[in-house]
């Protein structure tokens, strides 16, 4: 687990950007126009991407609030989605989980599932690092949901993994182990054969203590 911002793209883009789904060419984002809110965007994200995470988080605040003005829900949830960013890479947990989940609740009142599961992921971060293990359970259980629904069976895995990594931390062998177990068996479902006796010795170690 890492505290550092991910990587931001080159150019405002709608909610779909925060998933793999098609960017609208009418979307975009001209540097060169002069719209002292998409400029404050630009400058935070610049400032994001070079680890000045104090200055980014204020422009970043100061173009949500630009957006908010203009009813722009779409720049509200790319802002607090880099808010978010910017106060993880403080450590701020809290704070990133609530920026975060405001991007999220947007996502999906526009049905957006791809950018829902991006944010979800780093929800379950701030919740792991703020020991909200019940609340990160239910949300990577969703996540799994997704990856399911969606034929995704490396994310099905990663996703199971975390949670029996979540379980331990919550002491509950008996749960971490059926996770591991779980993983093991979409592994065997595609014939990987060393991947799945891998996760089953974890689980066995798991539950022996």
């Amino acid at each position: 687990m890492t505290d550092n911002a991910p990587n931001t793209p080159n150019t405002l883009q709608p909610l779909s950007s925060l998933g793999p789904m098609p960017k609208p060419q009418s979307q975009e984002v001209d540097p060169k126009q002069d719209d002292p809110v998409r400029l404050d965007y630009l400058e935070a994200r610049g400032l994001l991407e070079r680890g000045e995470y104090a200055q980014a988080a204020m422009g970043f605040h100061n173009a949500l609030r630009g957006y908010e003005e203009r009813g722009d829900r779409i720049g509200v949830a790319n802002c607090a989605d880099r808010l978010g960013d910017a106060c993880l890479g403080r450590g701020e947990h809290a704070m990133a989980l609530a920026n975060y989940e405001r991007a999220h609740a947007i996502c999906v009142q526009e049905e957006d599932s791809f950018s829902q599961l991006s944010l979800n992921k780093k929800i379950v971060q701030c919740l792991r690092q703020l020991a909200q293990y019940e609340r990160a359970l239910i949300v990577l259980d969703d996540m799994l949901e997704h990856y399911q629904l969606t034929r995704n069976p490396k994310g099905a895995v990663e996703t199971l993994e975390i949670m029996a990594e979540v379980y331990l931390a919550q002491g509950d062998r008996t749960n971490a182990a059926e996770a591991y177990r779980a993983a093991a068996k979409v592994h065997a479902s595609f014939k990987h054969a060393h991947m799945a006796e891998e996760l089953r010795r974890k689980a066995d170690l798991v539950e022996q203590g």
